[in-house]
């Protein structure tokens, strides 16, 4: 079976806690869908973007639901040192134990979190079906070759396998931008 992937890329954004909410868009605040994404049940929020204020510069940015239990702010390194933020870890999602907090400012009030701002580390999001077709296991590493203007080899993707997934590998802006992965575009899961 040949092994393709489609690769997204996702941009700057944060999940955040019902407390949370509550905090910057006022008390019974609920995220509201805008737009589905990719993943099952996720989706961009249609509530006001959501100021980023860093040591050093401020971004705004795309809030994702539904709620999460803890804050979780996912950069790319030229976010992080747009905000002046140091130290800021490639994690996988929700993994943010010890990691920077920031200033987050809304529409009804602000908030600084002590933790939560990580650059994701990348990932493919298989179905169990797909895995199991694939010979792929949960937390597997593989290599994934994306065919483009500026053919790349992305080494050390961790495979993340759940019948909540929907099949699709996920980069950040950094990494589609080195590699010209824009619009649709595919890679090859090589072993």
């Amino acid at each position: 079976m040949e092994k393709k992937v489609l690769v997204e890329t996702s941009a700057r954004h944060i999940h955040l806690t019902d407390a949370t909410v509550a905090v910057l868009y006022g008390e019974g605040a609920k995220l509201e869908p805008k737009k589905m994404l990719s993943q099952p049940d996720q989706f961009a929020a249609a509530n006001e973007k959501i100021k980023l204020v860093g040591p050093k510069g401020e971004l705004m940015v795309s809030v994702l639901g539904p709620t999460r239990k803890a804050d979780q702010v996912e950069l790319s390194y030229t976010d992080a040192r747009v905000l002046g933020l140091k130290s800021v870890p490639v994690r996988e999602s929700g993994d943010v134990a010890g990691t920077p907090g920031i200033k987050m400012v809304g529409p009804a009030g602000e908030i600084e979190i002590a933790e939560g701002c990580i650059i994701a580390k990348r990932h493919i999001h298989f179905d169990t079906a797909t895995a199991k077709e694939m010979g792929i296991s949960d937390k597997q590493i593989v290599k994934v070759k994306i065919d483009s203007d500026r053919t790349t080899i992305f080494d050390d993707v961790v495979c993340r396998v759940s019948d909540a997934y929907a099949f699709a590998m996920h980069i950040d802006t950094d990494e589609c931008n080195a590699a010209c992965a824009f619009g649709e575009i595919y890679g090859e899961i090589l072993a």
